[in-house]
């Protein structure tokens, strides 16, 4: 009996070990979780065959996030390889029905989006045009707030915000309709309108126009709760759809207005105990409510987001600091050393057969899931958040300007649309620079455009400003040169303390005769010489060693592609030789500094891991350069 009694107590102490709650699990290491519990297809308990869903898309989201901060490229294969499951090669999607009009089935267009962006594959365009019309002739109320459904008419809910409005705003920025974002204002500022509570608030989870739903109270039209997941989509659905405003749209401040007013409502309510949030919000002693693990998540990433685009003041950081570790401690737990996340309710919803009366029972009758993949995008949102946190004091606040004057190709976009192209922040295909973009984000900077020639006025709030790859006649027919008088401009701005970032290409595809009179003036000279001549993928004529030195640190594998070599004089200095060949120089100038490199280098293609073999690791020489440039 005594030998049985000690075995029990060498289980329980094991089993106790095995689901420690105190290890933080990091984005990527979730993510893995996520890839082997759907590896194939997305097929959910009772589910005969994988189903066209919005919460797939909110992990696919999460996902791009964490491969755009750490090049890990089976993340992006991942994503393709789920939207491929649906949509065909005419851009049909298989499974989505328009006539249904459920703003459910335009969440996974962002990933649509992403997909055409980064591939050029017009299906995904097709596709995700294919949801944008939904939107033309999808059933609104009465002022012109979309029903959440067909078979829920004249009814709005907070999660119709999310599943709508983030690719409704970044379909009009890319296809450039600008009179949607009128549309996609008023959406939220209805929203509010009808669903706040003027005492706490917070917003309720629905609003039914007709006032005829059971649910629906029969003064105001809305139901009777404040439901934590509701709360976190409309949240995260602000966050996200200011990312693709107009800069000078009026509706942007009117969200970020809201949000405000959204952020100290959700904080209120926020457990003190725990840090997180119970599943009706604002009742915390009525049992059976319990803490609840997406809406946690979702409203820490919303508050997180929030503080780093500068759209909520800085006051917010505690809460969202201990929100998050009262996430990893509540509802993260590990078996055998794998995580999981516990605590999230499978649905909750209003009406519909059998009818969801909205009560505080109904919501606690549902049921309450491990690894349900609505919390586990939201925790992939909110880690992939919260891992950018500690590095935003280094430059929050400074501007890193990308010259659009001197490099301004432009090509068809979207059909009937040109844009700018080539090495430019927003372009997302190879030859873009929103991988470099993001590591400048993760240091808290801003990313800003300057398409005129530069001037002592215009570049007086850039920190860094960078000139890639200047046109010659080839590019375009009537370049804009440097010259002298631009030249200077830039020089006395770093003179007067700026960073500048010179990056050419070899004599056939740059104006390098005329960019050296800026190079000139810190010693810097592009010669016609190329070097590192890559003969179709043998990526090891590409090779460059970093060095351990002022800009790089550790000694790791790199690589350039066809690079124009620099002669040198002072103030300039080598900072990376290859063969007796200067690749990449800094000058001390003034109270400024600048670093040349005789190619664009740091594009996509050389970045986001889906090109580069493993051991070669450009993102982290793109880390490293961005944190010189910024400190």
């Amino acid at each position: 009996m005594k030998n049985r009694l000690s075995l029990l107590m060498l289980c329980l102490l094991l089993t106790a070990s095995s689901w420690s709650q105190k290890t933080t699990v990091t984005a990527a290491e979730m993510a893995q979780r996520v890839m082997n519990i759907w590896p194939d297809s997305f097929l959910l308990e009772g589910d005969k065959e994988a189903k066209w869903r919005y919460d797939q898309g909110v992990i696919l989201k999460g996902l791009e996030h964490i491969w755009y901060a750490n090049g890990d490229v089976r993340l992006f294969q991942y994503i393709q390889k789920s939207m491929d499951q649906y949509v065909q090669n005419d851009g049909t999607i298989r499974g989505y029905k328009k006539d249904e009009y459920n703003i459910d089935h335009l969440n996974n267009g962002k990933n649509l989006l992403l997909l055409y962006q980064v591939t050029g594959n017009k299906k995904y365009w097709t596709a995700a045009t294919l949801l944008r019309d939904q939107l033309n002739t999808h059933p609104r109320t009465n002022e012109g707030g979309f029903w959440h459904k067909k078979i829920y008419p004249y009814q709005m809910w907070l999660d119709g915000l999310y599943m709508g409005q983030p690719f409704y705003a970044q379909y009009a920025q890319i296809a450039g309709e600008i009179k949607a974002f009128d549309d996609i204002t008023n959406q939220f500022v209805w929203m509010e309108t009808h669903a706040r509570d003027a005492k706490t608030g917070l917003l309720y989870h629905g609003w039914d126009e007709s006032k005829q739903q059971q649910w629906a109270d029969k003064q105001s039209g809305l139901s009777p709760h404040f439901w934590g997941r509701a709360l976190g989509w409309y949240g995260m659905a602000m966050v996200d759809v200011l990312d693709y405003f107009p800069a000078n749209h009026p509706g942007k401040e009117k969200i970020i207005a809201i949000l405000n007013r959204f952020a100290t409502a959700v904080t209120a309510v926020q457990d003190k105990k725990s840090g997180v949030w119970y599943d009706i919000v604002d009742m915390p002693d009525r049992s059976p409510n319990y803490l609840e693990a997406s809406a946690s998540c979702m409203l820490v990433y919303t508050l997180a987001k929030g503080i780093r685009k500068g759209y909520l003041p800085a006051s917010f950081t505690a809460n969202v600091k201990r929100g998050y570790a009262g996430i990893q401690q509540q509802f993260i737990k590990r078996a055998n050393n794998v995580p999981d996340l516990h605590g999230t309710v499978s649905v909750s919803g209003l009406g519909g057969n059998p009818y969801r009366d909205g009560s505080f029972d109904y919501y606690m009758k549902e049921k309450v899931i491990v690894n349900d993949p609505k919390g586990l995008g939201a925790f992939l949102l909110c880690a992939a958040e919260m891992e950018l946190q500690p590095t935003q004091k280094l430059a929050s606040g400074k501007q890193v300007l990308l010259d659009r004057f001197f490099n301004s190709e432009q090509r068809e976009i979207v059909p009937g649309r040109k844009d700018f192209f080539h090495y430019t922040w927003e372009e997302k295909s190879h030859p873009g620079f929103y991988a470099l973009g993001q590591q400048f984000e993760k240091y808290g900077a801003r990313l800003a455009n300057l398409d005129v020639a530069p001037t002592a006025a215009n570049l007086q709030q850039a920190s860094v400003y960078i000139i890639v790859d200047p046109d010659h006649a080839k590019d375009k027919a009537n370049p804009n040169l440097m010259d002298e008088t631009a030249a200077t401009a830039i020089a006395a701005w770093v003179n007067s303390g700026g960073t500048l970032l010179l990056m050419a290409n070899d004599s056939f595809n740059c104006d390098l005769s005329h960019f050296n009179i800026l190079a000139g003036k810190f010693g810097m000279h592009f010669t016609n010489e190329s070097r590192n001549m890559v003969k179709n993928d043998v990526y090891e004529q590409g090779l460059v060693m970093s060095g351990s030195n002022k800009v790089f640190n550790g000694d790791y594998k790199m690589f350039l592609k066809e690079i124009s070599t620099l002669t040198l004089q002072r103030p300039a200095k080598p900072v990376i030789v290859k063969d007796g060949e200067v690749l990449i120089a800094t000058a001390k100038y003034g109270k400024g500094k600048v670093i040349a490199v005789g190619d664009p280098w740091l594009y996509n293609e050389y970045v986001e891991g889906r090109k580069l073999p493993a051991e070669y690791q450009n993102i982290l020489a793109a880390q490293q350069l961005a944190k010189w440039l910024l400190k």
